[in-house]
């Protein structure tokens, strides 16, 4: 079954689905603008097309990551981002 989340009054939308290999994950777009978000559980973030910019929860400087890279996320944190351009991510729950 799919799961269709929409955030920020539409700029960040996402399908959350479970497969077999990998569990319970999301693929979505995010549209230009900032962001911060938070986790129940820990989480592993791709970058499939795009760029954007991450200030994770123990950081003090942003990183800034584009397509075929990867971070990761504590459970319950909160993390900020910063998006340019389009940017697809796809979003496994740990």
């Amino acid at each position: 079954m799919l799961t269709v989340n929409d955030y920020f009054t539409g700029k960040v939308k996402s399908i959350g689905f479970t497969n077999a290999n990998s569990g319970e994950s999301s693929i979505g777009v995010m549209m230009p603008g900032e962001y911060t978000f938070s986790t129940n559980n820990p989480e592993e973030i791709t970058i499939i097309s795009g760029s954007l910019n991450v200030l994770l929860p123990s950081a003090k400087d942003w990183q800034i990551l584009q397509a075929g890279q990867v971070f990761h996320i504590q459970g319950k944190s909160e993390f900020h981002i910063q998006v340019a351009e389009p940017t697809a991510y796809l979003c496994r729950y740990l």
